[in-house]
């Protein structure tokens, strides 16, 4: 892989990444990858957040579906049911939402996208410290992609999650550079 190809994720995707509604792109899909799920199947602030923007998106006509991605397991934290039915309690027909019961990483979520659900282009839905990632590892999978920052509130975890968001993105490009798990 060339250098310009695989890219300092974030570098390339910023030009990507939206803050506003009005300006997006309209797209086929809305990818909303999981997060945590409380007891009682309620979703955690940012996952809620991630949510409210694809609903956003899919009530102005900017998607026609939304493809919700995560880890299933266990039951009471099923993120994938929780997202889902918070999707049709807030008006989003069943037939609109997609699940992927396998998007138990970021990787996964975009790989299975691309292969699985055969989508070609996108709105992400997350939060800004996330969407360069999120959108590096879909343009990887062949996805043509942008992203809505879904930052809603200030998280009590905003500080561990930019620091985790390190890690996450070294280990994207060995994942994807050195050890081609994307496709």
């Amino acid at each position: 892989m060339k250098r310009n190809d695989t890219g300092w994720i974030g570098r390339n995707e910023c030009a990507r990444i939206f803050r506003d509604l009005a300006g997006i792109p309209a797209r086929s899909i809305a990818i909303v990858p999981g997060a945590a799920v409380h007891p009682g199947l309620r979703p955690s602030d940012a996952l809620e957040d991630r949510l409210e923007t694809a609903l956003a998106l899919w009530r102005a006509g900017k998607v026609r579906r939304i493809l919700v991605s995560g880890n299933p397991f266990p039951a009471t934290r099923d993120e994938v049911a929780t997202m889902a039915d918070w999707l049709r309690d807030h008006g989003v027909p069943d037939e609109a939402v997609l699940r992927d019961p396998e998007g138990f990483r970021t990787l996964a979520t975009m790989r299975r996208a691309a292969t699985v659900f055969h989508v070609a282009d996108a709105i992400v839905c997350t939060q800004a410290f996330h969407l360069p990632r999120a959108l590096w590892l879909a343009r990887k999978a062949g996805i043509d992609a942008v992203g809505l920052v879904a930052d809603r509130r200030v998280y009590a975890d905003a500080l561990w999650n930019r620091a985790r968001e390190v890690l996450a993105r070294t280990r994207a490009v060995i994942d994807v550079a050195l050890l081609g798990r994307l496709r």
